[in-house]
């Protein structure tokens, strides 16, 4: 038989000869079977390149096919095309190995992606290669090697195969976004777009023209056509970043748009095709959050067909100093300069401490100690940890917040939102006002709030110490 033979598993005749009819057209080879049996005695017989099989067989289920074919000298990948599969049914296939699981009626352009992936692995190998280098600055990189993120690029290696959505779910600054362009880089989509959208930071009222486009004239400033984030992505991955805080509405729109893989531009008369792949991420539970009321189900189960958690940073101490050293490297590629240390001291400060703002935070406190520190070497004292300590209760005494017209309300999450503002000196103030800016991303309302002071308070602070400077670095 020749190399790119298909093997076909289906107890319905009439579904092994359309989909053979459909391979065929293609120019591969094909092989039949109605039963595990059979399609273990063909296996055995003619190695196949790949295992097309129901989910339902009549001699028991598709899952026992798929391990056994993975006995197979060599391996036999397996994908499910199924007329049955359940969320669950699809969730337990992709954590057995499998491919993909892709429904009935079949998807003729998703059935090619598959078999690109599987005939040309090779570039896939290049990418991984360079994903998992240390070295590597681009975003992708996922650097690490305790035993919780060997097992999650295992992981990731896996969910690129396929094509289902993942929704990733981790602490801010865990690096959510990260772990999304891995997979969309170790993927069959790896070579078209990879499209990050932060769903938190779109004004309501733009985003169903940030999300499909629109057409000129359509609303007053709309001076000529626009794409939309989906069009953009086409063939490619679309990243949504803090989907949990998407509106009510214009939930209802995403999910008909991932429904019918089609987008309406504002304005447009008639949905335009596109072909992406859906991956999201946000810190809140959105368990909670439908139940809340504030995040629909159906929805829901559209983009958490597997979920992936991503550790916070103390869950994986072990690389805290790995990360240390390849920040510290990147930092003075970045400023030509030359390598900056961290001293015996502060390498053991860095593991004494509990990173709040995870990975992000590490970054942002390395940045701020190259500044500060002398002769290329970063002392304790340059790391500045002990200035705020947001996972820690409060020393001092607890008072209430006065009803200012600016205090803004408090937001869900935030933590010691009723510390009292007492900083020793200016110095120790100006790091507390930085941290707080640090751990909020720059978001000024959640900074006041976490300080225990007003809007209008924290804006007079970060002029006063000319923290505005910074922002861009940061």
């Amino acid at each position: 038989m020749p190399e790119q033979t298909v093997l076909i598993v289906d107890g319905n005749p009439a579904e092994r000869e359309r989909l053979e009819l459909t391979l065929l057209r293609m120019g591969l080879d094909t092989l039949t079977a109605p039963s595990i049996a059979d399609a273990v005695t063909q296996a055995a017989r003619y190695p196949p390149f790949l295992c097309l099989t129901e989910l339902t067989l009549p001699d028991g289920d598709g899952l026992a096919l798929l391990q056994q074919m993975h006995q197979q000298q060599p391996p036999v990948p397996v994908a499910f095309i199924s007329g049955s599969a359940t969320v669950n049914s699809a969730v337990a296939a992709m954590k057995a190995g499998a491919l993909d699981v892709i429904p009935k009626p079949l998807e003729l352009a998703r059935l090619r992606e598959l078999l690109q992936t599987v005939l040309h692995p090779k570039p896939s190998k290049a990418r991984k290669s360079a994903v998992s280098a240390t070295s590597d600055t681009h975003q992708s990189s996922i650097i690490g090697n305790a035993p919780i993120m060997q097992q999650l690029q295992v992981t990731i290696r896996k969910l690129a195969r396929g094509q289902v959505p993942v929704y990733i779910h981790g602490e801010s600054g865990s690096g959510k976004e990260r772990v999304a362009h891995a997979i969309h880089q170790q993927g069959a989509r790896a070579n078209a777009p990879f499209i990050p959208v932060n769903c938190g930071a779109i004004p309501e009222n733009l985003m169903e023209s940030e999300f499909f486009g629109h057409k000129k004239g359509s609303f007053t400033g709309a001076v000529t056509d626009k794409q939309g984030l989906f069009q953009a992505a086409h063939k490619g991955t679309l990243f949504l970043d803090e989907v949990a805080d998407l509106p009510l509405i214009m939930q209802v729109k995403l999910l008909r748009a991932i429904q019918e893989g089609a987008v309406k531009p504002v304005g447009g008369l008639e949905e335009i095709p596109v072909n992406v792949r859906i991956l999201s991420a946000t810190h809140k539970a959105l368990e909670d959050e439908v139940l809340a009321g504030r995040f629909r189900q159906d929805l829901y189960y559209r983009l958490n067909v597997i979920k992936l958690d991503v550790p916070p940073l103390r869950e994986r101490q072990d690389d805290i100093l790995l990360l240390a050293d390849v920040f510290l490297q990147r930092i003075a590629e970045r400023w030509q300069t030359a390598s900056i240390v961290l001293s015996p001291a502060a390498r053991a400060a860095l593991l004494t401490y509990t990173f709040p703002g995870n990975v992000r935070e590490l970054e942002n406190i390395l940045e701020r100690a190259c500044t500060l520190c002398d002769d290329d070497l970063i002392e304790v004292k340059d790391l500045r940890l002990q200035a705020m300590r947001f996972d820690q209760p409060a020393t001092v005494t607890v008072q209430p917040i006065p009803p200012v017209e600016e205090q803004p309300q408090a937001i869900e999450g935030d933590l010691l939102p009723d510390d009292v503002w007492n900083p020793e000196d200016e110095d120790a103030e100006r790091d507390l006002v930085l941290r707080a800016l640090d751990y909020t991303r720059w978001n000024r309302t959640r900074a006041a709030r976490i300080l225990g002071m007003t809007f209008r308070q924290l804006g007079y602070r970060i002029q006063k110490y000319g923290l505005d400077e910074s922002e861009e670095g940061l």
